[in-house]
């Protein structure tokens, strides 16, 4: 599990998750990481180190900072940065050489100005920081019911503290524009502390909080993809899935971003079928396709008056068959060429899911002994009653 799902019940504000409280050797335990590949290597003599380093704060949320004061810093160094207003408390993901590669990645050029590193965190400083994100799950949940009261169609998804606990971050998800300005004096109030109201997408708002997919696995957006694009329906169904909003959607309630992967795979091998429109002219009627098998190159072709009785044809045949009919040449049947099913492979073992009972290794109830009350109670009628 990340950092950032193994997050709650914390009693110092950082994550337990393995015990290296997110600042190990690849820069978090699965949140966005990043292996330093540069890290043994020297520099030539007389270069200098890039000044510029790679900052991660809560969630996965990464900034850039200049190192003006020379620092040798290495991933996992919590260090104090530059805010406004006040210095934010975040943990050294990436420094050197590889910095030049994120930051052409971001489109964020090396003469920008960026804001600095001050030093490294001391001891206050990082208990500062760790009594400011005990009190975010509190906030939050507060800050939901302020907004509740309010009638706000908004959700408040997370709340981040800056490091020296003067301000508050306050990320949101809502459909429509919401007026969050009576909001914003609410807080203040109750929180004595700046606000920052700050709206996320569905994806962002996913990808910051985590979670498991319905493969089993962490969320993509959540550990390694930052990189949201489009999209669509056509994907699914250039992949023969079913469409089902239920199977296709995300935990963000957005089709899922998987869909891409194999997209192009399948297009490609999509270019040597003919049209699935296409119709096949035979003197016993027309067929029509109904189901394709991409990899096997199969395609099942029916009857109009039979549509029922599927047949499976290679793609090769089906090509032969349109030539054909270009020709206006119709073939007798599709029967003629109908691929052979392959038999499946004897099991040489047996399915015996479901046939033991689950209750067959429990302990089955002593039968108590009655023979003994039996015999006390004979010899007491034997007896009689006790005389007094």
């Amino acid at each position: 599990m990340a950092c950032n799902n193994c997050s709650t019940g914390t009693t110092d504000g950082v994550p337990k998750g393995c015990g290296n409280k997110g600042s190990c050797g690849t820069g978090s335990c699965n949140k966005l990481t990043v292996f330093d590949w540069l890290s043994n290597m020297t520099l030539p003599q007389g270069q200098e180190p890039f000044d510029c380093v790679e900052i991660r704060f809560k969630n996965g949320r990464k900034e850039f900072f200049r190192n003006p004061e020379k620092l040798t810093l290495a991933m996992g160094d919590i260090v104090a940065t530059e805010a406004s207003p006040g210095h934010d408390v975040g943990v050294v993901s990436l420094s050197g050489e590889l910095v030049k590669i994120q930051m052409k990645k971001k489109n964020v050029s090396v003469n920008d100005e960026l804001p600095k590193i001050y030093r490294k965190a001391s001891q206050k400083d990082i208990d500062i920081w760790s009594e400011a994100r005990n009190k975010e799950e509190n906030v939050r949940m507060r800050a939901r019911e302020i907004a509740i009261s309010l009638n706000l169609e908004m959700k408040i998804s997370d709340v981040e503290f800056q490091g020296d606990g003067s301000k508050a971050t306050f990320y949101y998800t809502a459909s429509d524009r919401v007026d969050f300005r009576q909001l914003i004096k609410d807080f203040a109030r109750e929180f004595s502390i700046r606000i920052e109201m700050k709206q996320v997408g569905f994806r962002q708002e996913a990808s910051r909080l985590g979670g498991i997919g319905s493969c089993g696995r962490e969320l993509c957006c959540s550990t390694w993809l930052t990189d949201f694009r489009s999209v669509n329906t056509s994907a699914a169904r250039y992949q023969q899935l079913s469409l089902n909003p239920q199977k296709l959607a995300g935990q963000c309630g957005k089709l899922k971003c998987c869909l891409n992967y194999e997209l192009d795979t399948y297009l490609d091998a999509l270019k040597d079928f003919p049209d699935l429109d296409t119709k096949l002219y035979t003197e016993k009627g027309n067929a029509h396709c109904q189901k394709v098998d991409i990899f096997k190159e199969l395609m099942w072709f029916s009857y109009e008056s039979q549509p029922a009785h599927w047949h499976v044809l290679s793609v090769a045949d089906v090509k032969d068959i349109l030539s054909k009919n270009k020709q206006k040449i119709k073939i007798t049947a599709i029967e003629d060429f109908v691929v052979e099913a392959t038999k499946e492979a004897e099991k040489n073992f047996q399915n015996v899911v479901g046939q033991d009972s689950l209750t067959r290794f429990d302990q089955k109830p002593k039968k108590k002994n009655n023979k003994n009350k039996k015999r006390r109670k004979s010899t007491n009628f034997k007896n009689g009653p006790k005389k007094e």
